[in-house]
């Protein structure tokens, strides 16, 4: 926790808005998806999904093949405490949809479905896309699968599968996947080892997004080492997220935006646990 507050607070300093950015591709992310005000329909329905699995109180077991909860010290757990403690927030769940709304993926691929909160938002962005979603965790993704089915999203393939032994099987993934939800294991062996194994899928309109790149140092030294690749042409840190764009045409720059147009002076409205 400590390690995250320091992070945080350094990312404070260094973060822009629109006005520090030179780079027209990102200035228009920026303005047009980042802060835009619009008060979409689909937030309805993203409000309704959680609300659904807050009021769970069921408990599952769970299989944990990631980094682990700081939160939680046992797997049973109570549907409602995962979906509060664990799951994508409520604004992060909205600027990934108006993402997916700005680039208009064709195929998505979501590495960690856990209940489907973050998957909710990737088929409202895009109703015609292709999203397949993996989930090591059987309990969590049938509880997914049902709020899914509940909500009527048609455009979702879930896989229970260990992320690892699928993404290094060729004929598993399609030749092109324009955007990547990376959520499955923050740990830095893992996060590399995804990275290397779906390489081969970019395009130039490819969109990356890394969770959590501020979890650990380790974490945060799998960022370092994603920047730096010769493929990676421009990133974004917006604390919570890194996300990564491979356009050829564009020269290499790094940027540290903060995603909101109202700066929170609570340090640790960031931070999740």
């Amino acid at each position: 926790m400590l390690q995250q507050i320091k992070s945080y607070i350094k990312f404070l300093y260094h973060a822009k808005n629109e006005h520090g950015v030179h780079s027209p591709f990102v200035f228009d992310l920026i303005t047009k998806c980042f802060y835009d005000k619009t008060k979409y329909p689909e937030y309805e329905a993203l409000k309704h999904y959680r609300k659904s699995l807050l009021a769970n109180k069921n408990t599952i077991e769970v299989t944990d093949f990631g980094a682990g909860s700081r939160v939680f010290k046992s797997n049973t757990r109570e549907i409602s405490a995962i979906a509060n403690n664990a799951g994508i927030s409520t604004k992060n769940a909205k600027l990934l949809f108006r993402i997916v709304k700005y680039f208009q993926p064709k195929e998505i691929l979501e590495i960690g479905t856990s209940l489907g909160l973050a998957t909710s938002a990737l088929s409202l962005g895009h109703k015609n896309s292709k999203i397949i979603t993996l989930e090591g965790c059987p309990n969590t993704m049938q509880v997914a699968k049902f709020e899914c089915s509940n909500s009527k999203f048609q455009n979702i393939e879930f896989i229970n599968t260990e992320f690892t032994s699928y993404l290094q099987t060729k004929n598993n993934k399609p030749k092109t996947i324009n955007l990547i939800y990376f959520d499955g294991n923050h740990s830095q062996k893992a996060t590399l080892e995804y990275f290397e194994s779906l390489l081969p899928t970019i395009s130039n309109e490819s969109v990356w997004i890394f969770d959590d790149i501020h979890w650990s140092a380790d974490m945060e030294e799998a960022w370092e080492i994603i920047k730096n690749h010769p493929k990676v042409k421009v990133t974004i840190d917006t604390f919570q997220w890194g996300i990564v764009f491979f356009r050829a045409e564009q020269e290499k720059e790094h940027f540290i935006i903060n995603p909101s147009k109202n700066w929170s002076s609570k340090i640790f409205e960031k931070i999740r646990i």
